[in-house]
């Protein structure tokens, strides 16, 4: 590709960025009750933690427990917003019925998928980053041994690792627009459960444990909790960190080579635009 052609996808790129931040700006009261119920979420995992001690009747380190159960809801609720846009791109698409402006503009399917990702990204960390600090004025987090270096290495790796699930999980809607959106929120609910988000995998039968192995969320879970309650650094935490590298580079492409290879399946069977 000439310069010429490198300036064009990069401008397509930000102006699809562009759009998705403009689309939030239009559907802010959705967006608004997402967020409420995302931090009353972390909340009551936050006072889980803390009226464990209070039931059991046993000496815990309540900070410690509290701690363990906010960083997997936010945690959660940063990785799962990545999942969700990425994977609700044709719905959105759809919804503004602009599916067949996009899918026939003259760009890149990859430059239009990765700015997407892109705004995934941003939006998930400013999105996270408001949870936290409400969050934190409920609970007298103690964050003294947090390596904040390395925590924020773990997100970057696993960024990409549930953006390439997420684009797997886009070809859904795009080939069945009845019951695509439906199936990813059942495929997102399975990870949820799989992953070890409020609970250590060691808990689960053994042939969920194997299960959990697959799931880029597993290891990031793990590799923040190591980061921020243990104070790890990026190096200690390598058994988390090149699962994560292998899924992020087996799921990236191939996520760009299958929606493309059902983006033609769909225009040939006349599906595209169909809404159900």
């Amino acid at each position: 590709m000439n310069t010429q052609g490198v300036v064009r996808e990069m401008r397509a790129s930000w102006a699809f960025i562009v759009r998705n931040f403009n689309l939030i700006k239009r559907y802010w009261k959705w967006e608004l009750v997402f967020f409420v119920y995302t931090i009353a979420n972390s909340i009551t995992m936050g006072f889980i933690g803390k009226g464990v001690e209070a039931f059991s009747g046993a000496e815990l380190d309540t900070s410690y427990l509290i701690l363990y159960m906010l960083l997997g809801s936010i945690l959660w609720g940063y990785l799962s917003i990545l999942f969700e846009i990425v994977a609700e791109t044709v719905a959105w698409e759809r919804w503004e019925e602009t599916i067949e402006y996009t899918f026939m503009a003259p760009i890149k399917r990859a430059t239009h998928l990765l700015s997407v990702c892109g705004f995934a990204i941003l939006y998930g960390i400013l999105r996270a980053g408001l949870i936290l600090l409400v969050v934190s004025a409920f609970f007298d987090l103690d964050l003294s041994k947090a390596n904040v270096l390395s925590a924020t290495g773990i997100l970057a790796v696993a960024s990409f690792s549930f953006i390439g699930l997420g684009m797997v999980a886009a070809i859904l809607p795009l080939i069945s627009p009845e019951k695509g959106v439906q199936v990813v929120h059942i495929f997102q609910a399975l990870l949820l459960m799989f992953s070890g988000v409020y609970y250590e995998i060691t808990v689960l039968p053994q042939w969920m444990q194997n299960v959990a192995k697959f799931s880029p969320a597993t290891y990031a879970l793990k590799g923040m909790r190591s980061a921020i309650l243990d104070g790890k650094g990026f190096s200690e935490l390598w058994s988390q960190i090149w699962p994560l590298l292998i899924l992020g580079l087996f799921l990236l492409p191939a996520g760009i080579y299958f929606f493309q290879l059902m983006e033609q399946w769909a225009k040939k069977r006349g599906v595209l635009k169909r809404s159900g």
